[in-house]
């Protein structure tokens, strides 16, 4: 039988709670056929700044086909992906480092490069 909610919104539920009892403003984003491949979560401290975050199941996860071509994008115009598979420190420290996402790119998925999107969009 399926649950109503998988694994990540249970991370991404207690990682909101972490982050906002350490003084963080978060705005958990929901995705439609409009708005495809933004990360879950944004946030901001007043010290820190702000930060993208998109929550993966560390035992299983995958990037869509539009996380894949929407970040590559992002990273070149200095934007930010973390990505947290925890709600404890150790994953709270991920957002004092690089960015991380390219970390989680697995070797079989294909990532465009600018050349191919801009092929793609060339054929529109």
């Amino acid at each position: 039988m399926r649950t109503k909610h998988g694994p990540e919104y249970h991370i991404q539920k207690l990682l909101i709670d972490f982050l906002e009892a350490r003084g963080w403003l978060v705005e958990r984003l929901i995705g439609n056929a409009f708005q495809v491949g933004v990360p879950d979560l944004y946030c901001y401290h007043p010290k820190w700044g702000s930060r993208w975050i998109d929550v993966k199941n560390p035992g299983h996860y995958s990037f869509t086909k539009a996380q894949k071509i929407k970040w590559p994008k992002w990273e070149h115009y200095g934007v930010g992906i973390w990505i947290i598979t925890s709600a404890d420190q150790a994953g709270y420290d991920l957002l004092f480092k690089p960015p991380n996402w390219r970390q989680f790119v697995k070797k079989s998925w294909k990532i465009p490069t600018q050349q191919d999107i801009d092929a793609l969009l060339s054929e529109m």
